[in-house]
C-alpha cells in the first residue's frame, strides 16, 4: 500500500482552466489524461516524483456520472467551487480491501490521446462520500512504465498533506497506521472545523514550497 495520487475537482472555469492555473502555480504543465467512460469523467495528470501525480477532474454530461459513485463525488466537489476531491492508495491486491469493506471494486479505465488504455479496479468512494477525509484504493492493472508518474521531474515532489479529520479513523479504515501508506509525504491532522477531508497540499518545486 503506498500514496499513488491526489484528485482535484475542477472549478467553475472548467477542466483546461483549473489545470493552467495550478500549473501555473507550480511551474508545469498537466497532460491531457483522457476520458474515464465507466464513471462519466475526464482528467489531466501532472506526473510527480516518488510515484506520484496529481489528478485534476471533470464530470461530464454522460449516464455514467450519475450512476458511477466517482462521477457523483466530482460533481458534488464542482458544484461547490471545485478543489480538492480526495487522496488514493494504491495497493498491490484489492480482494483484503473487498473483503474488509464487503462489496466488489469497480473496473476503471481511460484512454490516454495517443490511444493506450490505462486499467485499474478501485473501490472505497462511497467511503469517500460520507466521510471526505477518506481515501480510496486502487489496484492498477498495468505495467508499472505507464503509470501516470511515468515521466515524471524529480524535483518536483508532494511534501506534505494537510488533512482536516481524524488519523485514528483513516488508520481504521486502511487497515494500517495512516503514516504507512504515505512514505516520505508529511501529513499535517487539523481539527475538522465542518466537513473534514483534504484541504491542501503542499509541493516541493525547484523554486520553493508551493501550497495548493
Amino acid at each position: 500500500m503506498r500514496l499513488d495520487h491526489l484528485s482535484f475537482a475542477a472549478g467553475p472555469d472548467g477542466l483546461a482552466s483549473t489545470a493552467e492555473r495550478i500549473g501555473e502555480l507550480l511551474g508545469r504543465e498537466f497532460l491531457d489524461g483522457g476520458v474515464h467512460p465507466r464513471f462519466g469523467t475526464r482528467n489531466m495528470t501532472l506526473p510527480l516524483g516518488g510515484h506520484t501525480y496529481l489528478e485534476i477532474v471533470e464530470v461530464l454530461d454522460h449516464p455514467a456520472s450519475d450512476k458511477a459513485p466517482f462521477g457523483q463525488a466530482v460533481r458534488a466537489r464542482s458544484a461547490l467551487g471545485g478543489g480538492w476531491l480526495g487522496w488514493v492508495v494504491a495497493v498491490d491486491d484489492i480482494a483484503p480491501v473487498e473483503q474488509r469493506l464487503g462489496r466488489e471494486a469497480a473496473v476503471g479505465n481511460r484512454f490516454r490521446p495517443d490511444g493506450t488504455e490505462l486499467t485499474w479496479r478501485q473501490i472505497g468512494v462511497n467511503g469517500l462520500i460520507s466521510d471526505p477525509q477518506l481515501p480510496f484504493f486502487v489496484q492498477w492493472l498495468i505495467p508499472d512504465e505507464l503509470h501516470p508518474s511515468t515521466g515524471a521531474d524529480p524535483d518536483f515532489t508532494l511534501a506534505c498533506l494537510e488533512i482536516a479529520g481524524d488519523p485514528q479513523r483513516v488508520s481504521e479504515w486502511l487497515g494500517v497506521a495512516v503514516e504507512a501508506p504515505l512514505e516520505d509525504v508529511k501529513v499535517e491532522w487539523v481539527a475538522p472545523h465542518g466537513t473534514p477531508g483534504l484541504l491542501a497540499v503542499q509541493v516541493q518545486t525547484p523554486h520553493g514550497l508551493v501550497r495548493i
